[in-house]
């Protein structure tokens, strides 16, 4: 018996909300996102600085280009960006399905890390997290 068994996929992208959203936006985006993340098999984790997003997303690959096509056409994001994504060999954010977390100094760190691409990108966000209330909730 040949059963294929699709390989793990990430991406980390950037965008910005648009200028004039209500913070309210994120508790809705993030909770339509936890149902749809769960039904897609996708994990990942958001951090948000107020103005910038930056996100990133495990799953199998088709679904994971996916939600990044539905991220790009959707109106609550400006300018995005997607600044590294590769295939994974176990998923890092295994218990969420959607984890959230919000920056709330002014070290600038997403628009920084906006500037930067592929495995630079990822390390500067890996570098982040020991920094990050990690079980926050909207």
């Amino acid at each position: 018996m040949n059963t294929y068994i699709p390989k793990l996929y990430e991406a980390i992208y950037v965008s910005t909300l648009p200028e004039g959203s209500s913070l309210r936006t994120i508790a809705d985006i993030a909770a339509a996102s936890r149902i749809a993340n769960v039904a897609a098999e996708i994990t990942g984790l958001l951090v948000f600085d107020g103005s910038r997003f930056c996100q990133q997303i495990e799953g199998r690959q088709k679904s994971v280009l996916k939600l990044l096509e539905k991220i790009c056409l959707d109106l609550r994001h400006e300018n995005v960006k997607i600044l590294h994504h590769q295939f994974l060999e176990k998923r890092r954010f295994s218990r969420f399905s959607l984890g959230y977390t919000m920056i709330e100094d002014d070290s600038d760190v997403l628009a920084n890390l906006e500037k930067i691409e592929g495995p630079a990108a990822f390390d500067v966000f890996v570098k982040l997290l020991p920094s990050l209330d990690l079980d926050s909730e909207l």
